[in-house]
């Protein structure tokens, strides 16, 4: 009974001050019943025993709580671990086909991570690469010429006229040398003559065309062809880039802290769909109090506890903040000066990364020798 009534004032912390008041005055009235001064109740007296029973027991408790209490050591701060995530989005938006990966697990980079629809950049794709091989294959005609049957019967027809024209040049000195013994008129010969210049000019004609007919089209008129093609090839590019984005990979390796949708939702453009953190971004954020950051350099080894954990972990400072935090807002007096503390900023090796928690609570120990 005595027990109990000492586990429920422990439970009523407000009620102790009274209860040791009572006590001292109960011991007042004990010994003053041994005295003598007056005759005290049976139920008094087990009432005073009672209290007092109560009173020891608290004692010993608090003197038990009070040396099992862990000394603070004076060189240890507090801080906590930090984790800086990497949100991984597609440009454009779709709803979610795919996800490869789920909490929890780790990548490396170029690991797929999730994929959205892509039936409309798939057709858009196709689409400027049917038109881009139309466009290429007039640029190769119009760079051939003509057919070959085609170049075939201009050199016929230009064989012919050549023939004729050779046909016409001797008919016509055998008709000169008549001229000269007046056999024919001159009349005769000028249209000889005459016929044998046709001749020739068609001969000159006949060969301009099939120069013409193996250079294919106008200089300009390729030129014009093959910008319409490059400019197909930006297009597909664009297309096959667009198409890309769909499908997103890990572009560090860390770990997958957390997917942001589910399969078949929608997903805005530009919207973080994975949460990855990679343990190069895995830090240890500590306040050091004013009167210590002069004793703290960028590279110097510090020691971190963690609840539960066997054996400290090391790490390095790599970042000090140059401003400092809870600024007094008037002057920097010698009191207020010791309010003053610094960012400062722990960073680990991979391996050691792992197993710290983004929000996990630390103790820090800086100085030389850790």
């Amino acid at each position: 009974m005595v027990l109990d009534g000492a586990l429920a004032l422990l439970r009523k912390p407000a009620k102790i001050s009274h209860t040791v008041t009572s006590l001292l005055k109960s011991c007042v009235d004990m010994f003053a019943w041994i005295k003598g001064d007056y005759i005290m109740t049976v139920t008094a007296f087990i009432k005073i025993v009672r209290i007092f029973s109560i009173g020891i027991i608290l004692l010993l408790f608090c003197s038990m709580v009070g040396c099992s209490r862990k000394k603070t050591d004076p060189a240890t701060i507090q801080g906590y671990v930090e984790g800086e995530f990497v949100y991984i989005s597609s440009p454009l938006p779709g709803r979610l086909e795919r996800l490869f990966v789920q909490r929890g697990t780790q990548v490396k980079i170029g690991e797929p991570l999730f994929e959205l629809d892509n039936a409309q950049e798939k057709a858009g794709r196709d689409e400027t690469k049917l038109r881009l091989d139309q466009l290429r294959a007039q640029l190769s005609d119009a760079r051939k010429g003509k057919r070959p049957t085609e170049i075939e019967a201009s050199t016929a027809q230009l064989n012919q006229v050549k023939a004729a024209l050779l046909y016409s040049d001797k008919e016509l000195a055998r008709q000169e040398r008549l001229l000269s013994d007046e056999v024919v008129s001159v009349q005769e010969v000028d249209r000889l003559r005459s016929l044998r210049d046709q001749e020739r000019q068609r001969v000159a004609q006949l060969e301009a065309e099939l120069d013409t007919a193996r250079l294919g089209l106008r200089s300009d008129q390729v030129a014009a062809v093959e910008a319409g093609a490059r400019s197909l090839e930006a297009t597909l590019a664009r297309s096959e880039w667009e198409l890309a984005q769909k499908r997103q990979t890990a572009t560090v390796s860390g770990l997958i802290f957390d997917t942001l949708y589910h399969k078949g939702e929608w997903v805005a453009a530009g919207r973080p769909t994975i949460v990855l953190l990679p343990p190069q971004n895995i830090k240890v954020r500590v306040f050091v109090p004013q009167p210590q950051i002069a004793s703290i350099h960028v590279g110097d080894k510090a020691k971190i506890n963690v609840d539960g954990g066997r054996s400290p972990f090391s790490g390095s400072v790599n970042f000090i903040s140059p401003q400092a935090e809870y600024t007094p807002p008037v002057i920097y007096s010698q009191e207020n000066r010791q309010k003053l503390v610094y960012m400062v900023e722990l960073s680990f090796d991979p391996e050691t990364a792992v197993q710290l928690h983004p929000g996990q609570p630390v103790d820090v120990r800086f100085g030389a020798g850790l």
